[in-house]
């Protein structure tokens, strides 16, 4: 009997999460390790991944597996929460008020500015010598 596995991807910056939603207990496992061990203990990165899934009292229904990379430990955390997002849009399409309210389904946009040449990063310019 094949298992029902809902996907999402989400991005953010330069971190890109690939998320699978499976009937459960409510167990998340970023890159075969759990939660806490994965952000290791920084709750604010713990509730935000954790957001669409209370936010939609879906908590204890879903094991969420993901594989993310890419980016830093914020950016990866906000793919994950992204990625869940989706992918309880595709479990339950109900589900789309309430998370667009909370503005969990809108891309964050930002990402690093490139850098130009004449400058030492995006915007720094070299210091100036008047000799």
């Amino acid at each position: 009997m094949a298992q029902v596995k809902f996907y999402g991807t989400g991005r953010r910056k330069n971190a890109i999460a690939r998320v699978y939603l499976v009937p459960g207990e409510g167990k998340i496992i970023v890159n075969n390790r759990s939660l806490e061990d994965y952000f290791y203990g920084r709750k604010l990165l713990e509730t935000t991944v954790c957001q669409p899934l209370e936010i939609t009292g879906t908590a204890g229904r879903f094991d969420v597996i993901c594989k993310v990379h890419g980016g830093g430990v914020s950016g990866q955390a906000g793919a994950v929460r992204l990625g869940i997002a989706r992918a309880l849009l595709q479990a339950d399409p109900n589900l789309r008020s309430v998370l667009r309210k909370a503005g969990l389904l809108t891309r964050d946009p930002r990402m690093k500015e490139r850098r130009k040449y004449g400058l030492k990063k995006a915007r720094r310019a070299p210091q100036f010598s008047k000799r």
